[in-house]
């Protein structure tokens, strides 16, 4: 099987309004690994994202993937800073991707069923996913994301306003799940991004300012931005 991966971005720039949100931008993201997409409030993280998975067109510029668009997109997943939740019970929310590829009734169950035990769900699978609390809900969209088995996810702020028991208990399926999926994870938090990123992509004003390996970076960024960056200076 042809693999989706790399993505490339060459002159990509997304625009509301009139207004650049990101862009230009020229990235191409291999088939390994963790990257952590990062940057000051507003540089375009979110963005990014959105322009790479095609929930928006670029502007300007190219997003090219190894395989055509409509059979890419078959191969990905988005995971929301807000998780999304059908109005139904777990198990219909982990069943209802894998109804859309045509399982059989049988395998979804099946899998669905593992899925939960994996993200530790299983005593909710008969609750209304729209009443689980924030740390259950996501685990919920990020076991719904991988259930059918994505090349890469995207994951906008996947820890966002949860405790730190929650953050880790999401960080352990994030890393687990990177043996097999490539991540793209746009957060704040520069503790996680040390943790779990294999890579960098510091964004400033919508453009791509410096990446690299995390390790890297983290350890001499290589500009002035991204030195008062990580020490929580604010950056212009």
């Amino acid at each position: 099987m042809v693999a989706v991966l790399p993505l490339r971005l060459t002159g990509a720039s997304l625009r509301r309004r009139g207004k650049r949100l990101v862009g230009p931008v020229d990235l191409e993201i291999g088939a390994e690994g963790v990257t952590a997409v990062i940057g000051p409030n507003g540089s375009g993280k979110t963005s990014l994202l959105r322009m790479m998975h095609g929930l928006q067109r670029p502007a300007a510029g190219r997003v090219d993937w190894s395989l055509p668009e409509g059979v890419a997109r078959t191969r990905q997943a988005y995971v929301f800073q807000q998780p999304i939740a059908l109005r139904r019970t777990v198990l219909a929310n982990l069943a209802f991707p894998l109804r859309l590829r045509g399982l059989s009734r049988a395998e979804i169950r099946l899998r669905a069923e593992a899925q939960a035990a994996r993200f530790d769900l299983t005593d909710k699978l008969a609750q209304s996913a729209p009443s689980l609390s924030g740390g259950e809900m996501q685990r919920l969209a990020l076991a719904r994301a991988l259930i059918t088995e994505p090349e890469i996810l995207f994951a906008d702020e996947p820890c966002a306003a949860l405790d730190g028991r929650a953050m880790r208990e999401i960080e352990t399926r994030l890393i687990e799940a990177s043996a097999q999926t490539r991540l793209i994870i746009a957060t704040h938090d520069m503790g996680q991004a040390r943790r779990i990123a294999s890579d960098v992509i510091f964004l400033l004003h919508g453009r791509v300012h410096e990446t690299g390996p995390a390790q890297t970076f983290f350890d001499s960024p290589g500009t002035p931005e991204a030195r008062a960056f990580l020490k929580g200076d604010i950056v212009e």
